[in-house]
């Protein structure tokens, strides 16, 4: 007791400062939890691939891309409520010696560990959450990659060999289709190999270094990875052929047919079609691997023109894509000196595009003020997520989306800095050296579809304005109605494929009526400046597609030729007919010529 006769007032003692080992344990803990319901995912594939569940795997597809942000915000939440049960947490979260060491406590965590490039990028996605962006930088984030991965392989092999050829060709192929374990008879797999055998041997032999030299060579190797892949209602087998030093990409489509029964699809040989196969506009593949990258760096030898970002993007790591593309992306801020410009071709009414002459990418920014009825920012960013969401059939580009990137103010074309001031002003922060971007997407450069058709030759408007038309085929039998049709919302890739890049107006096709135009009732109402006929927000009048679209007499030939029906609501109707009874139109990533009975009966 005090003098005073008060009892004496005992203050509780204070919460111990977090250690930074706890929290880098608790991250290390979040990232393994992300990554076991990945792998889960893959092998869910596998199962709903031998029933046949294509809506299944669809909705897996789906549910897979938004995993990765779930267990972010959770291991985000339970890092700030360690920190908050401390009464030091407000020095704890801006403290450098405590960041620098949870920073150093993961590193040591992640010796041995299988997956550590994409555990570093779940660490940066949980500390950017936790921190102020001040604190962006190498000394908190992995910003440059601490652990190798070179040489990093799983317990299990992540690829296999099948060598010595010494059975034969079919008797090794045989065993190569075996040992990933379908629950599934063969067709008729003795048949299959046959063919696959054919194939192989005619496009390798058209690919030796000189004439009369053997087929294969005694020492030559048949190498694949050890989990199929998963995509859509299709598994693929990724391999290698090994043969008189030489390097052959090749892969086995496998599909399950009516009876369900597997057969041996298609050989997908050479890197052009493996560049296919792995295409940005396709949906990303099922792939079970406990260490991703064996895996990468496998696939990279297959598609050497293809990044790592986008080879892990494919196997569904698309965070990890997203890391390895900024690091890309800085390289080459510092290795060249062009600035970042307007994009060349018609300015949109809801971006505003630039992009760096020396760099393979455009910049998209979501206009502050979108001259459209009912369009609003959010409304753009819902209709890119979708995108995202959905199996993309080959005919809609991926995009990368980040948030807060600082690109130096040097580097931007005054005319730029003029016109995203104008436009994007709530997405700019400058500063004297800097230009912070708070949201963009990033996505590949293409040749815009209008300038192609301008500059192109009869024969190749006429295959243009075939996969124009493919495009919008395929897109509508994937419940895809691309909104805006002009051709300066497609692009034509390396390979002549056209692609659908501009989302704003994009919906599903379910969600549209498709209309004949009504007879006028007499001409003055066909001459009058407004429609005689009413017409709703979701209204569609395929007879009007040919007044801005066909007005090139080279196009409307085309068109016309190809794709005639598309000019009557009929065709649009019956689409949206067979997507509302639930089917599936997978269109496969390689032409019919690649099919292994197709093949045969060809060369029959």
């Amino acid at each position: 007791m005090s003098a005073s006769g008060d009892l004496l007032r005992i203050e509780p003692a204070p919460a111990p400062a977090p250690q930074p080992s706890v929290l880098a344990r608790l991250i290390l803990a979040g990232f393994d939890r992300h990554y076991a319901l990945f792998r889960y995912s893959a092998q869910r594939a596998k199962a709903l691939f031998e029933s046949g569940d294509w809506h299944g795997i669809a909705q897996l597809s789906r549910e897979r891309i938004e995993y990765y942000d779930m267990r972010v915000r959770e291991c985000a939440h339970q890092a700030e409520q360690a920190l908050a049960a401390c009464a030091a947490q407000a020095d704890a979260a801006a403290d450098t010696a405590f960041w620098q060491a949870v920073r150093q406590e993961y590193v040591t965590l992640l010796a041995g560990h299988r997956q550590p490039e994409c555990a570093e990028t779940f660490y940066n996605s949980v500390s950017c959450r936790v921190l102020h962006r001040d604190y962006f930088h190498n000394d908190f984030l992995f910003v440059r990659p601490a652990v190798a991965t070179d040489y990093l392989d799983s317990r299990l092999p992540a690829w296999r060999v099948q060598y010595p050829l010494t059975d034969g060709l079919q008797a090794c192929l045989v065993r190569m289709v075996a040992e990933y374990g379908l629950a599934l008879p063969y067709a008729d797999l003795p048949r299959d190999v046959r063919l696959l055998a054919r194939s192989a041997i005619r496009r390798l032999r058209a690919q030796l270094p000189r004439r009369g030299a053997p087929r294969l060579a005694p020492d030559c190797q048949i190498q694949t990875l050890s989990t199929l892949f998963f995509r859509n209602t299709t598994a693929y087998i990724v391999g290698r052929v090994v043969n008189q030093g030489m390097v052959h990409p090749f892969a086995v489509a496998l599909v399950r047919n009516a009876a369900g029964q597997v057969e041996l699809d298609a050989l997908l040989m050479g890197v052009d079609d493996l560049s296919a196969l792995f295409s940005f506009t396709r949906a990303y593949f099922l792939v079970d691997t406990e260490t991703p990258s064996a895996v990468v760096d496998f696939l990279a030898s297959l598609v050497p023109r293809k990044p790592k970002a986008e080879l892990y993007t494919m196997i569904g790591l698309q965070k990890q894509g997203k890391t390895l593309f900024y690091r890309d992306f800085l390289q080459h801020l510092a290795h060249s000196h062009d600035v970042f410009d307007l994009a060349p071709g018609i300015p949109g009414m809801v971006m505003c595009v630039f992009t760096l002459p020396s760099y393979p990418y455009v910049f998209k920014l979501i206009r502050d003020r979108i001259e459209k009825d009912g369009m609003t920012p959010a409304t753009v960013r819902r209709k890119y997520q979708m995108v995202k969401l959905h199996d993309r059939v080959g005919r809609l580009a991926d995009t990368w989306e980040y948030s807060q990137v600082a690109l130096p103010r040097a580097r931007f074309a005054p005319r730029l800095l003029d016109t995203l001031r104008a436009a994007v002003p709530s997405l700019l922060e400058e500063s004297a050296d800097t230009i912070i971007i708070r949201h963009v997407y990033i996505e590949r450069r293409m040749t815009p579809l209008n300038l192609y058709l301008r500059q192109a030759s009869d024969t190749h408007v006429d295959g243009a304005v075939r996969e124009y038309g493919d495009a919008i085929r395929q897109l509508a039998s994937a419940n895809i109605f691309p909104g805006d049709m002009l051709y300066k919302n497609f692009g034509v890739t390396r390979l002549g494929r056209v692609v659908f890049y501009d989302y704003d107006e994009i919906q599903r096709l379910t969600e549209m009526q498709f209309r004949a135009i009504p007879p006028a009732p007499d001409e003055q109402a066909e001459l009058a400046d407004e429609p005689w006929y009413s017409v709703g927000p979701n209204d569609v009048f395929p007879e009007e597609f040919s007044q801005f679209l066909l007005g090139d007499p080279r196009v409307r030939s085309a068109f016309m030729r190809h794709h005639a029906e598309l000019l009557a609501p009929a065709w649009w109707q019956a689409c949206q007919a067979r997507v509302a009874h639930g089917r599936i139109d997978d269109f496969f990533p390689y032409d019919t010529d690649r099919r292994l009975r197709s093949e045969a009966a060809h060369a029959a």
